[in-house]
């Protein structure tokens, strides 16, 4: 079966978002264009990761080009997105491994979600080889979401990500993991029950 790539050059709206209640929440990548919605399910610490990445690599970016790439310093206010996922969310896939490029010709960001893949192997060998297999295999690949987007784009997409990352639970001021609203066992307090 041949690889699926859902293909998004200048998306209508690229960003992160997520679905269900801080400490239950599904996270999701989602491009729209031209009436269609391509949304993929991934970890938190992968949208945090991405995120960072994205900010690194405009900065650097800007830095090699003496502050003449078109990439704004910081997220333009008029890019800001605070709406919801397009609903209904449908997850074509969960994500596994991603990738991140500059093409320095088209001055766009180029990010690639790869779907997760679970590899079978009886030994090291074996496993390394697969591995080599899946990374050389571009047309019987697992499903890929490739978005290409303007700098400013990119950082729109970075500032919101991080928001929303950030918007889940607030930690505790003991031990920083996030407080429950049914309570919180700190094990700075030795595991007694602190109340919120």
């Amino acid at each position: 079966m041949s690889r699926q790539v859902f293909f998004y050059d200048a998306p209508d709206r690229f960003v992160a978002g997520t679905v269900g209640l801080p400490g239950r929440r599904s996270f999701y990548l989602q491009a729209t264009a031209s009436g269609r919605t391509t949304s993929v399910a991934l970890e938190k610490t992968q949208v945090a990761a991405l995120a960072e990445r994205i900010d690194e690599l405009l900065d650097e970016v800007v830095r090699r080009s003496g502050g003449n790439a078109p990439v704004p310093a910081v997220s333009p206010a008029e890019l800001a997105d605070a709406a919801p996922l397009e609903t209904p969310v449908e997850e074509e896939f969960r994500v596994g491994t991603m990738a991140l490029a500059w093409d320095g010709e088209d001055e766009r960001m180029i990010v690639e979600a790869q779907a997760l893949v679970e590899l079978d192997a009886d030994s090291d060998e074996d496993l390394a080889d697969a591995e080599e297999r899946l990374l050389q295999d571009d047309e019987n690949g697992p499903p890929m979401l490739r978005v290409r987007l303007t700098g400013t784009m990119a950082r729109a997409f970075a500032k919101r990500a991080l928001e929303v990352v950030n918007a889940g639970r607030p930690p505790c001021p003991l031990c920083s993991l996030p407080l429950d609203p049914e309570g919180h066992v700190c094990p700075r307090q030795n595991g007694y029950r602190r109340d919120a």
